[in-house]
């Protein structure tokens, strides 16, 4: 289908050694985002492009689903009314909310790993039809942090009123794995928007960074909130729905299973519009309803080893007067059946683990050797002898480990480490190993501690070996800042390519270097020429900091820098 998209862009090169940034921390949360590496070089040019989309439909209702992006449900047609259920957004702008940064508003969002919009929001899955007498899809990866295989199968039954939708996690390793899981679903907000849910408390969540437990009534008015906020209802039964003034909109019910249940909204601050207008353009605000496997966003469940979990969702048209009792979602009979048709290829990990015995072959969800490519070839590699460069993608487990302890090299050995938590380890490893990716493996582990003059003095080293890597360029001037050397900051942005000079995380910090080295008036240049920042992280007060802190403040702050979250 055609749709108006900004490109996600492609992976940094950086693997994420920070731990998720999460107020409160339980057993299930990683010690890094390991092997991931973020996705931050998008721009804001959304254009018209071709995207991969699969259609399913019976006599109610018609689903589409976009397996380029997450698999993410992104519409959900009632044919009856001709009315969208959830939030089709216009544009697929990506915004800095994801663990990996780039994530995009709109539809159903599939989210495994850990607290946050997962790690393949917008990756490809594989998907195909599976045998069955109707059809249906599946969708499937591998999910590389915690070493987990995710299958999704979606079907339309002939005469169903819902989409039925089907999530199977299987934990191919002996050892428990701690497991995040929540479907969250966007749905238009109106000034009316109701959203319901069986439950009689909730735990209130804002970004003031509190968790409290509140009394609910079993309907709350999103539209009518000042600032954004999260509602974690103490839910009796599996279901949740949202409808708008007229009563109609949209209703999940799960197998019991999910037992958690979430609302989301924005508010109607102007921090709160500026967001809803940077994710979805103007005048398309939403709200989202979810469903997760504990009752709070902060929690894991532990997964045992060689165990599988399934449960069932379902999505359906909803009018006030229905039964809001709908009972749990129905049994999935499809599970284990094989594809019998390929028709969208995910990544090559998947079929990398089964090469090194990692992962079994399986016909629900094949991983075959014909999606190997370019980033798994090291790895091959690897399993066959051969030496290892520092520049493979970063892949990390038990498997792999072992082989690094003898393989000699000591960048991708300390990166496995660091996965496990042994940072004294990773830091031996990369002590004992030379250039830009080690350098900056440790400025990062001396970040993470608050060291940031030392920080900064290993990141000048690496980026004058890779003085073409922004994301090492961003990271640099940061740590320069963080460590008091503002006037540093300015003579290495005065050395960048126009092209660098000229990207927005990269203004920003010019911004900010010239303040804190008093050149107040180059500051408010930038601001005054207008200072868009892509990457904008989801809380992130930079840019209404930076204005006061230029032009005081008593200053009137322009909505175009507005994205303040919280009073």
């Amino acid at each position: 289908m055609h749709l108006t998209i900004a490109d996600a862009g492609p992976v940094s090169p950086l693997p994420i050694l920070r731990p998720p940034d999460v107020p409160i921390r339980d057993f299930g949360h990683p010690p890094s985002l390991l092997p991931y590496g973020k996705r931050d070089s998008y721009g804001r040019d959304p254009a018209e492009r071709e995207v991969p989309s699969v259609t399913l439909e019976n006599e109610r209702l018609r689903a589409v689903f976009l397996p380029g992006l997450g698999g993410r449900l992104w519409s959900l047609a009632d044919l009856s009314t001709g009315r969208e259920l959830l939030h089709s957004n216009p544009v697929i702008q990506p915004a800095n909310l994801a663990l990996r940064d780039a994530w995009f508003a709109g539809g159903v969002e599939w989210n495994l790993g850990t607290t946050g919009h997962w790690a393949l929001t917008c990756d490809p899955l594989h998907a195909g039809w599976v045998e069955a007498p109707y059809p249906v899809l599946r969708m499937y990866e591998y999910e590389r942090m915690r070493g987990l295989v995710v299958q999704i199968d979606a079907a339309l039954p002939p005469g169903s009123p819902a989409l039925l939708v089907s999530v199977t996690i299987r934990n191919p390793r002996a050892e428990t794995v701690p497991v995040y899981w929540w479907s969250n679903i966007a749905v238009p907000q109106t000034p009316g928007s109701r959203v319901l849910a069986p439950a009689s408390l909730a735990d209130h969540f804002d970004y003031t960074q509190r968790l409290t437990t509140i009394p609910f009534s079993g309907v709350a008015h999103p539209g009518t909130w000042s600032n954004a906020a999260d509602y974690f209802f103490h839910a009796t039964a599996p279901w949740i729905a949202a409808v708008d003034e007229d009563g109609y909109g949209l209703l999940h019910t799960s197998s019991p299973r999910l037992k958690g249940r979430k609302l989301f909204g924005w508010g109607v601050s102007r921090g709160g519009e500026r967001w809803q207008t940077w994710l979805s353009g103007p005048g398309s605000p939403y709200l989202e309803i979810q469903a997760g496997l504990a009752r709070t966003q902060m929690e894991h469940v532990p997964l045992p080893g060689h165990t599988t979990w399934t449960w069932t969702e379902t999505y359906s048209p909803l009018t006030l007067g229905d039964s809001l009792d709908p009972g749990p979602a129905p049994d999935w009979e499809f599970t284990d059946r094989p594809l019998r048709e390929v028709i969208h290829t995910g990544s090559g990990w998947g079929a990398l683990e089964r090469r090194a015995g990692a992962l079994p072959d399986s016909a629900a969800t094949p991983f075959g050797d014909d999606t190997l490519g370019e980033d798994q070839a090291p790895w091959l590699g690897l399993l066959e002898g051969a030496a290892l460069p520092d520049e493979a993608p970063c892949v990390i487990g038990p498997r792999w480990l072992d082989l690094l302890r003898t393989a000699g090299n000591g960048y991708h050995l300390g990166l496995n480490l660091w996965a496990i938590g042994d940072r004294a380890g990773a830091v031996e490893a990369w002590s004992a190993a030379k250039g830009p990716l080690v350098l900056r493996a440790l400025a990062e582990a001396h970040r993470i501690d608050g060291d940031h003059p030392a920080a900064a003095v290993l990141l000048l080293e690496a980026h004058a070996l890779a003085p073409e890597l922004r994301p090492l360029t961003v990271e640099t001037l940061s740590a320069l800042l963080a460590a008091g050397r503002a006037a540093d900051a300015l003579a290495l942005l005065d050395d960048l390519s126009p092209a660098d000079r000229e990207h927005g995380r990269v203004r920003l910090l010019e911004a900010q270097a010239a303040l804190a080295a008093g050149d107040r008036a180059r500051t408010a240049r930038i601001l005054d020429d207008g200072l868009v920042v892509p990457d904008l992280r989801e809380g992130e007060d930079s840019l209404d900091a930076l204005w006061f802190a230029c032009h005081g403040a008593d200053a009137d702050l322009p909505d175009a820098y507005d994205f303040r979250m919280s009073p």
